[in-house]
């Protein structure tokens, strides 16, 4: 069983809503699993200990969930048009896997909440993908192949799977962006399983 790490921050529960939209995709492809994991928040000061897992929700990732997945999919709100800082901090601390490869090759997405329509959902998506590349990842977005893509008028880009959260429930998709969500996660576990055939 192939397993596709769905890594994230979430503050406000949007960005797990999606996470857990897009595992649901991934356990839809015989052959595949997600593993859900999450970053806990930075401190103000520069140094911090969180406990090893967190009060609710998924657990915090670790550099060896990375080294053993087949796929990464990675979320996080949008920070002005970037990734929150948590994920960064988070991505800044895996040279080592870096420096040893340990992610060549592998197939990858990315998804985002914001607030607002114009809240910088794109470029949060672009700003996840570089550290990506640089890990020599391959990157799948969502085609105009998915209906979906061309109905939504809240969320959801060809970059990946996003979400608009004004106005709603914290963690309430709409239709479209919940289906885009479970299509983003679908495409990376088929990835997966073909690179590992």
């Amino acid at each position: 069983m192939l397993e596709i790490l769905v890594l994230y921050y979430s503050r406000n529960g949007s960005t797990t809503a999606l996470a857990r939209r897009i595992a649901r995709g991934v356990g839809s492809v015989s052959g595949a699993q997600a593993r859900l994991r999450t970053v806990p928040p930075v401190a103000p000061t520069t140094q911090r200990t969180d406990p090893l897992v967190p009060e609710d929700g998924a657990i915090y990732a670790r550099p060896e969930d990375l080294r053993e997945c087949a796929g990464l999919i990675l979320g996080s709100p949008t920070r002005f048009g970037n990734m929150a800082a948590p994920l960064k901090y988070f991505l800044d601390s895996t040279s080592a896997l870096w420096l040893d490869g340990s992610l060549v090759g592998k197939p990858a997405a990315v998804f985002t909440s914001t607030t607002t329509q114009h809240g910088g959902q794109e470029s949060t998506l672009l700003s996840m993908m570089l550290p990506l590349f640089h890990h020599g990842m391959l990157l799948a977005g969502l085609p105009y192949t998915e209906a979906a893509l061309g109905a939504t008028s809240r969320g959801g880009t060809p970059y990946g799977a996003s979400h608009v959260s004004g106005g709603v429930a914290a963690g309430q998709l709409a239709t479209e962006e919940a289906v885009l969500c479970e299509a983003l996660g679908r495409r990376v576990a088929e990835l997966a399983i073909r690179l590992n055939r």
